[in-house]
């Protein structure tokens, strides 16, 4: 029995934080003007709810909500709808919720929209209108502002399931749900009360479909009434081509071929289509993901199944026999096992030379899982359909399927591989230190019957305890032989090699990962499984089976690996600093090619492991525990392999290696092609692993621009493909390259992300990054206690401290940080360590930091001699923003003890480098010295005007006149955002820090004109 749970009421609206911004600016619009908005989604996005919080949220004044009459006619005309309203506003503002104006009939819209257009004539008057978004907008509407509902992200669903359950559902249930939901709140709360408190606590089995075709329909409501009989036969043939489809829409001509083979004496056509559908060009989708999902459940079963065996018909037909086979499937009466048509679908899912897309696999795979009747069978064939789910970048849909393998009977192998994508979809949207533990465990089920999966499972293993910060279950992992034979986890994830020397902190070797990287990872890329040589597919995007994938996060940026031999500081570690290695360990991912599996079940076959994991594995064991010498030559055949290598896990494995030994160069060929590679196979999955390795090795390359935009496609990528973890790195890139140009809200706003998830994650290093991005961006604003505060939490010795592989990258800036302030004594111990690693040499700017930040701590008569040391090891090393802030330094000291023609020499430089490399924040700082000397910057410079746009123009002109940023937003007709944006370059372009600055400015440059005019007449 179902329906028995009572569902509290939720409290706040979950999400929608752009939405809410959209109303709020209109409602604070109010005290100015008057204003419009229209909102809209799909039935159970909340637009209601989104009204009735506007009108909750509105203390200025009355609410007034309208409604259409019986006959759906608008209460009055334009003109008396504006006399109604300006009666109700009185001398308050007044805002007016209407909600579905599309079911009012054309009249009454028309009416109302002329009134939106006219509201200035009512007083200050707010209209906020709903309309549905499954169908296209009315023409009366479509001319006013429209703020768009989409699905809530996972974390979002995940909170309002928590807040209407008492956080009470089983961990297997939960994910169920969301995945059925499909970030629809309304569906995800009809579900809920669909089930009985023992079915949400796990305790009994789950109604199938949960979904049902009753709770589609009382969510969809209304949408699909009133429709003809030939309008249902299309929209069922769409919504039932969708489901082999490899995305939202499908091919007309299919369409309207299965509808000939539905009633062969009609002429179907495309023309005129009904509300709910869209057409482009050849391609019909539905304006709504879930009237799709409504109109297939709600429809007579005979004719669902005939819409079904039409499809299959005209697939067969046209030779595409995966999505012809999956039809065929659904047309079947009963739930009944078919084994074999189960056979047949998992063996066609297999062939590699089948083409299609991992989704549609995915689907293929779980289809044959239904049809089995065997639990081992079925058990890896749920296994293998979460596989494809996660490389198509869908870990919502692998884990319910995961869930599902787990409730059959099955060997420990096949227990293993569900293990390791659940470790893998935990790695990439979850908390890495349960993803630690599947992962281990995956490697103990594996190690007996599939040593070279057990290898891999354990590498991601590894990579897990990375971006956890965990160390010693990092180094314990990687130190794993080459090829595990048959034996527990214990023994092969047991303690380092007995010839590592322990370190004092009670670790295996020496140690001391200052140099890993701005994002760091072990080893990088994950790798395949399969033996080396050709792949089995002809083309990667047929791959079966994705055991092959692409490994975790890694990379790293500045830094590169000294000469194999070279001597290690005495009590330091020989790591190199690879400032910002976003890479991994290299371990893990499903395989792509589809040769691995074989059989109806899918059977893998496994070989040996292959040499880029073994050499992965070596090198980055060899680099942790400073013995460079012998992580050079492992990591280097990395690189070396890519040359000849097409396939994106060793092209990302190769550009984690190249990032770790310091070849920035070879990082970003590797990322480059890597890129391209993942994108040509279809892989999902893999796309935001190659954007963030290529913005690692841009930061490391000085190329903040290029890093910023490979970082924001990369947010974009790892965000529609559920990767919570991939996305706070791709955050932390963000937040390190605006923290060097002159905009703080956006720092703010990516370091908040960031550590959003990577608190909740417990992601160590994406943490640590974060917190250094503030900081340097406090640095960067003139704000050195600050600070000093925040990185003092960071690198100071105490359980605080920032990841192993980060904290000693911010040294410098603390160092920096702590001299403004007045407290140097904070920094002898960390910098007493870092000279240590300094003299190492990996890292090419360290030691020009260094002589830095001895220039900072020392006395007058020694700090000159430092700051041209200094300089002149950056000339050496190359890079313009590092030298640059050792120019701004040394200028500013010069300044200060009255040397202004050195000064003004080595200001202007910096000035110069910070341009160079677009580091706005900073060039603001040498600007502002370089005034303080009587100097006028060239270029657009502190003093002129002729280096603003004309829009920056126009605002600096409208601020100088005393007007506040919301009258600038209301006199150009923007918003005050985008004037805030436009005001931070105008004072970074000029150098100014205040408005009372600006306008002297303006009017100096206006009198300046204005006398060169009058010359000029003269």
């Amino acid at each position: 029995m179902t329906g028995e749970t009572t569902v509290r009421t939720a409290v706040r609206i979950h999400g929608r934080s752009a939405q809410r911004e959209a109303v709020r600016a209109l409602l604070d619009g109010l005290r100015a003007r008057s204003g419009h908005l229209v909102v809209t989604g799909e039935p159970g996005l909340g637009r209601t709810a989104l009204l009735q919080w506007a009108a909750d949220s509105f203390r200025a004044g009355p609410v007034l909500r309208l409604g259409p009459g019986e006959d759906r006619g608008a209460p009055a005309t334009a003109g008396e709808l504006l006399t109604t309203l300006r009666k109700a506003a009185g001398e308050a503002p007044l805002l007016v919720c209407v909600d579905d104006a599309h079911l009012w009939d054309a009249p009454a819209r028309s009416a109302l929209s002329h009134a939106a257009e006219r509201l200035h004539t009512a007083g200050r008057v707010a209209l906020l209108l709903s309309v549905a978004g499954h169908r296209a907008v009315d023409p009366e509407f479509a001319r006013l502002p429209v703020v768009r509902l989409d699905p809530l992200a996972p974390s979002h669903a995940d909170a309002l399931l928590d807040e209407v359950t008492d956080g009470s559902t089983d961990p297997a249930v939960r994910e169920h749900l969301l995945a059925e939901a499909e970030g629809n709140p309304a569906l995800l709360l009809a579900l809920v009360r669909r089930l009985t408190p023992a079915e949400l606590r796990g305790l009994r089995p789950l109604p199938r479909p949960t979904a049902d075709a009753g709770t589609l329909a009382a969510v969809a409501g209304s949408a699909l009434t009133c429709l003809s009989e030939d309008a249902r036969d299309l929209l069922l043939t769409v919504a039932a081509a969708v489901r082999a489809a490899d995305g939202p829409d499908v091919d007309t001509r299919l369409v309207l071929d299965a509808l000939r083979h539905l009633d062969p004496a009609s002429a179907p056509t495309a023309n005129p289509l009904p509300d709910v559908l869209a057409g482009a060009g050849d391609r019909l989708r539905f304006h709504s993901p879930l009237l799709c999902r409504a109109v297939h459940a709600t429809a007579a079963p005979d004719r669902r199944r005939a819409a079904h065996r039409a499809l299959a018909d005209v697939l067969e037909a046209d030779g595409q026999p995966l999505p012809a086979l999956l039809h065929r499937s659904w047309s079947l009466s009963g739930p009944a096992p078919v084994a074999r048509l189960a056979d047949r679908l998992a063996a066609v899912a297999a062939d590699g030379t089948t083409p299609a897309s991992h989704g549609l696999r995915g689907t293929a795979y779980a289809r044959a899982a239904e049809l089995t009747a065997d639990a081992p069978v079925r058990a890896e064939r749920y296994t293998a359909a979460a596989e494809q789910a996660l490389l198509a970048g869908r870990p919502d849909r692998a884990r319910p399927l995961l869930a599902a393998a787990r409730d059959c009977a099955a060997p420990a192998v096949v227990r293993g591989r569900a293990e390791r994508v659940r470790g893998l979809a935990e790695l990439r949207d979850g908390p890495v230190g349960d993803a630690h533990q599947s992962l281990l465990l995956a490697a103990s089920l594996l190690a007996e019957d599939a040593p070279a999966e057990a290898a891999s499972a354990a590498l991601a293993a590894a990579d897990a305890a990375w971006a956890a910060g965990d160390l010693p279950s990092c180094l314990a992992t990687l130190s794993l032989g080459p090829a595990p034979g048959p034996r527990d986890a214990a023994g092969m994830l047991g303690p380092a090699a007995p010839d590592a020397a322990t370190g004092a902190d009670g670790l295996p070797g020496t140690v001391d990962l200052a140099g890993a990287v701005d994002g760091a990872g072990p080893g990088g890329v994950p790798a395949p499984t399969d033996p080396p040589g050709p792949r089995h597919a002809a083309d990667p995007r047929h791959a079966a089976d994705p055991r092959q994938v692409v490994a975790p996060r890694h990379a790293t940026v500045p830094g590169r690996a000294t000469a194999p031999g070279r001597a290690t500081a005495p009590g330091h570690a020989a790591v190199p600093s690879a400032v910002l290695a976003g890479g991994r360990t290299g371990g893990a991912a499903p395989r792509t090619d589809a040769g691995a599996r074989g059989g109806p079940g899918g059977t893998r076959v496994c070989g040996a492991v292959p040499d880029p994991v073994r050499d992965h594995r070596v090198g980055m064991r060899a680099l942790l525990e400073g013995r460079l010498d012998r992580a050079a030559p492992s990591l280097g055949q990395v690189v070396e392999r890519a040359r000849t290598d097409d396939r994106p896990e060793t092209l990302l494995r190769a550009a984690s290696a190249a990032l770790l030994l310091g070849n920035v160069d070879a990082a970003r060929r590797a990322g480059a092609r890597a890129l391209a590679a993942t994108r040509q196979s279809g892989s999902e999955a893999l796309v935001p692993q190659a954007l963030e390795y290529l913005a690692y090795a841009e930061l490391r390359a000085g190329r903040h621009p290029q890093a910023r935009a490979h970082a924001e496609e990369g947010l974009r990528t790892a965000l529609r493909a559920g990767q919570r973890n991939t996305a706070a790195h791709h955050q932390a890139v963000l937040a390190l390259a605006a923290s060097i140009e002159d905009e703080p809200a956006a720092v703010a706003r990516h370091v908040t992300a960031a550590l959003a998830t990577a608190r909740r994650h417990g992601l160590a290093q994406a943490a640590t990054l974060a917190e250094w991005a503030a900081a340097r961006a406090d640095l960067g604003r003139g704000r050195p206690q600050d600070a000093a505060d925040r990185l003092g939490l960071l690198v100071l010795p105490g359980p605080g401290r920032g990841h192993f592989a980060v904290w000693r990258l911010a040294v410098p800036c603390f160092v920096e940080a702590a001299a403004l302030a007045g407290r140097p004594e904070d920094t002898h111990e960390v910098l007493t360590d870092f000279a240590g690693w300094a003299a190492f040499g990996a890292d090419p700017q360290a030691a020009a930091q260094l002589a830095r930040c001895h220039a900072l701590l020392a006395p007058p008569d020694r700090a000159d001699d430092l700051y041209r040391r200094a300089l002149a090891r950056h000339d050496e090393a190359g890079g313009d923003f590092e030298r640059a802030r050792t120019a701004l330094l040394y200028g500013k000291w010069l300044r200060r003890r009255r040397r202004p023609r050195e000064a003004r020499g080595r200001l202007g430089t910096a000035l110069a480098g910070f341009d160079r490399c677009g580091a706005g924040v900073w060039a603001a700082q040498a600007r502002a010295e370089l005034r303080a000397l009587g100097a006028a910057p060239q270029g657009g410079g502190a003093g002129t005007l002729t280096g603003l746009t004309p829009q920056q123009l126009r605002i600096a002109r409208h601020v100088a006149e005393g007007a506040t940023n919301r009258e600038v937003a209301l006199t150009l007709a923007v918003s005050t955002r985008t004037v805030d944006y436009h005001l931070r370059k105008v004072f970074a372009v000029l150098g100014v820090r205040s408005r009372l600055e600006l306008a002297r400015m303006v009017e100096h440059a206006d009198r300046t004109r204005g006398d060169r005019r009058a010359g000029d007449r003269m």
